[in-house]
């Protein structure tokens, strides 16, 4: 069974139309019919709304079509064993940035710092230029005129501007003629 067949066998357990199913997973309503009629495959984010929505499902016939469709479909023993490999997952905490200054006694001492060099033999050292930056005062003018920078723009054709359309963020527009 294709992905695609196993959404619509979704659909057909929701008891909902497409378009209905597809607002309860906050997805365009185009996109249901595009993914029911092969025309597109569904997305990682597609399916983990599916799975979101309906947590009842399981995650292997989902993606594979492997195993049952629903939760409780599944023998329990097996729902056991899923549980007990999920309890030791948990069960193992990692240690938080707090429980590690927590365990460090020297927390907060003033350390030293000592600089090592190390250099292979494959890397090179690239001197730093101290170069003092030339000030620029406002008055100054740019080194290319305007129109030099539009004719290395138009490459010296004898091209004139009609107008100038200036696009604002507010969704206004400017105009200009020469």
């Amino acid at each position: 069974m294709s992905l695609n067949e196993r959404i619509s066998k979704i659909i057909e357990y929701s008891q909902l139309t497409p378009s209905e199913f597809a607002d309860e997973i906050d997805v365009q309503r185009s996109s249901i019919s595009h993914i029911t009629s092969g025309r597109n495959k569904p997305s990682l984010e597609f399916i983990i709304k599916i799975k979101s929505r309906f947590p009842e499902l399981l995650w292997d016939w989902l993606v594979t079509g492997e195993g049952e469709m629903l939760k409780s479909q599944v023998p329990e023993e097996e729902i056991n064993e899923e549980h007990t490999e999920e309890e030791k997952i948990k069960t193992t905490p990692l240690p938080d940035l707090f429980t590690m200054m927590n365990d460090d006694d020297e927390f907060g001492s003033d350390e030293t710092e000592t600089e090592t060099s190390i250099s292979s033999p494959g890397e090179s050292v690239i001197p730093t230029q101290n170069k003092a930056p030339e000030k620029i005062s406002d008055s100054q003018r740019l080194e290319n005129s305007g129109d030099h920078l539009l004719d290395q723009l138009f490459g010296n054709q004898q091209s004139k501007i009609k107008r100038i359309v200036l696009f604002y963020e507010n969704g206004k527009f400017e105009s200009f003629e020469p």
